[in-house]
């Protein structure tokens, strides 16, 4: 009977040890988590930033930064907000500052630039009221991307159409000894800018046309190849046009010899826009017809021009003269050495 009242006994104490370490395991296991997710949410609080960043991987110091998009399209109604985003990549320097600022933009009246940056005037088709950032500097490591918030606010009473600026991005010389010694010191090292495409929505005018397709300078003969095209389109509406098409090229048997298709590129209101084109072929001989079938980028409208030139490679052109001379210069001597007489029969 005691034998039995000890085993008893002895099994109450090791379920009531076994209750008790489990216990201690798992409060302190509750504990451990319960401070990791408290470090956490205080690192976050820590490191507030009105942008994000990440670390680019390979070659980061080549002496430059990269902004991106080069170009974004938004489009938006009146009293409406949205958000665009663009990058900054550090690839000179660490600790570097950049600061951004936005400035209108235009199109060419003779089709020489595709946009012209209007400092502190106003453009035609003005967004500088309508862009906003956070804030207006920040600062990156090597090899360390931004991306940074565009805030795009439209006001309610805005009139439909296109608006058009460039988000420029600069960076500044944080000391005398990264421009060298006895040099003197420039605040600004370079201004990159991201082109922004506004649309408002409402009723807008879409009206364009191409002017002109020829050569460039309009050149008639060409030695060999490449050649080289020119391209005017022409943009009298309100908002942007994005026009695409191709140019075929024809020899003088009718049979088409070149392809070239075109990728949409854009022409900004109550301007013209000139595109060069290159037809990447080097033996050509004769006359040749370019043709080019540019869409307009709206309703489906086409327009067609065409251009003829000649390919005459002198060096070439010029032995086969030489040839050809040869061979009648020899058939004439020798009729004239030899005389031949019919023979009576």
């Amino acid at each position: 009977m005691t034998t039995r009242v000890i085993q008893i006994l002895f099994l109450c104490v090791i379920t009531l040890l076994s209750a008790s370490f489990s216990g201690e395991v798992f409060a302190q296991s509750a504990t451990s988590t319960a401070t990791t997710t408290e470090q956490e949410v205080v690192a976050e609080t820590k490191t507030p930033s009105w942008y994000t960043s990440e670390r680019i991987t390979g070659n980061i110091q080549v002496g430059d930064f990269v902004v991106g998009p080069g170009r974004a399209e938004v489009f938006i109604k009146p009293g409406e907000t949205v958000v665009q985003e663009i990058t900054v990549t550090n690839r000179i320097s660490s600790d570097r500052t950049f600061k951004l600022e936005v400035e209108d933009i235009t199109g060419s009246k003779d089709g020489s630039s595709a946009v012209s940056l209007m400092g502190d005037d106003r453009g035609p088709y003005s967004i500088r009221d309508y862009i906003s950032f956070p804030e207006d500097e920040f600062t990156l490591d090597l090899g360390e991307r931004a991306r940074i918030p565009v805030i795009i606010t439209v006001p309610a009473d805005a009139e439909p159409g296109g608006y058009y600026g460039s988000v420029l991005v600069s960076t500044v010389q944080n000391s005398q000894s990264e421009a060298g010694a006895g040099a003197p010191r420039s605040p600004v090292i370079a201004r990159v800018g991201s082109l922004v495409f506004l649309r408002v929505a409402g009723e807008v005018t879409e009206e364009g046309q191409l002017i002109d397709f020829s050569t460039i300078n309009q050149k008639k003969v060409y030695e060999s190849g490449p050649v080289e095209f020119a391209i005017l389109s022409e943009n009298t509406g309100s908002v942007h046009l994005n026009p695409y098409g191709e140019i075929s090229v024809r020899n003088m048997f009718g049979e088409e010899v070149g392809f070239v298709e075109l990728e949409p590129w854009f022409v900004l209101p109550s301007s013209l826009r000139s595109r060069e084109v290159t037809w990447d072929r080097e033996f050509l001989l004769g006359r040749y017809n370019a043709t080019a079938r540019i869409n307009r980028g709206y309703n489906d409208v086409v327009d067609e021009i065409s251009y003829s030139f000649w390919v005459l490679p002198w060096r070439i052109v010029g032995g086969l003269f030489v040839i050809l001379f040869v061979i009648i210069f020899s058939v004439r001597a020798f009729f004239r050495t030899f005389e031949f007489k019919r023979r009576d029969v």
